[in-house]
C-alpha cells in the first residue's frame, strides 16, 4: 500500500524570503494560498508579465514584483522558490538552479520537481490543519480542507488559549506536565 512519506512543517513565512517565478493564474493562486495562510510572507515575484489581479494582490500583501525574465541571480537570499511559468524549459531551469544551491522549489503542477507541495490548509484562529494527498489529488484536499472549515468549532482559539494558561499554572517537571495536558485533552478526543 502507497504511504504519503511527506514531513509536514509549519514555516515563518515572515522571517524567510519566497520567490514565485511566473505571473499568470497559477502565481495568482499560489501567492493567493500562501498569503492567505501567512499575510506577512516576504515575497517577491518575478515574470516578464502579470496578470492585473495578481498586481492587486501583490499589492495588498506587499510582495515586490521585478517585471524581468527569470535569471538565477534572482534566487539569491530566497528560501523557497515556486515556479508557475507555462514554459517547462524555465520551470525545469528553475527547479535545477534551486537544486545547485540547496533551495526549497516547488515546480506547479509537476510533483517530480517538488521538494514541497503546498497542500490544502484549514486556519481557525492558533489552529491551522494542513492537508496533504502527496501531490496525487489536489481537489480531494480541496474538499478535506472544506470539510474541516465546517467541523472544527470557530471558536477553537478560546480552548487552546484556555489551556495554555492552565498549562502555564501546572506545577511539577516536565513529564509531569505533558502528562497532565495529555490527561486533559484526551477528554477531547472522547467528547468529538
Amino acid at each position: 500500500m502507497e504511504r504519503n512519506n511527506l514531513y509536514p512543517i509549519f514555516l515563518k513565512t515572515a522571517q524567510l524570503e519566497v520567490l514565485i517565478v511566473g505571473g499568470g493564474y497559477v502565481a495568482e493562486e499560489k501567492l493567493h494560498f500562501l498569503t492567505k495562510s501567512s499575510p506577512d510572507a516576504k515575497v517577491t515575484i518575478v515574470t516578464p508579465m502579470i496578470r492585473k489581479n495578481t498586481i492587486d494582490l501583490a499589492k495588498k500583501f506587499g510582495a515586490k514584483i521585478i517585471l524581468k525574465k527569470y535569471r538565477r541571480k534572482y534566487l539569491k537570499g530566497k528560501h523557497i522558490v515556486v515556479a508557475t511559468t507555462d514554459s517547462p524549459y524555465i520551470n525545469e531551469k528553475v527547479y535545477k538552479d534551486c537544486r545547485k544551491q540547496n533551495k526549497l522549489v516547488n515546480v506547479a503542477d509537476n510533483p517530480p520537481l517538488c521538494d514541497f507541495y503546498m497542500g490544502g490548509i484549514v486556519t481557525k484562529g492558533n489552529v491551522k490543519v494542513a492537508i496533504s494527498t502527496n501531490g496525487k489529488s489536489p481537489t480531494t484536499a480541496k474538499r478535506l480542507r472544506q470539510f474541516f472549515e465546517e467541523v472544527i468549532p470557530e471558536d477553537i482559539h478560546k480552548m487552546v488559549q484556555n489551556l495554555n494558561d492552565y498549562r502555564k499554572t501546572i506545577k511539577g517537571d516536565f513529564e509531569e506536565k505533558v502528562d497532565k495536558m495529555n490527561e486533559i485533552t484526551k477528554e477531547l478526543v472522547k467528547s468529538a
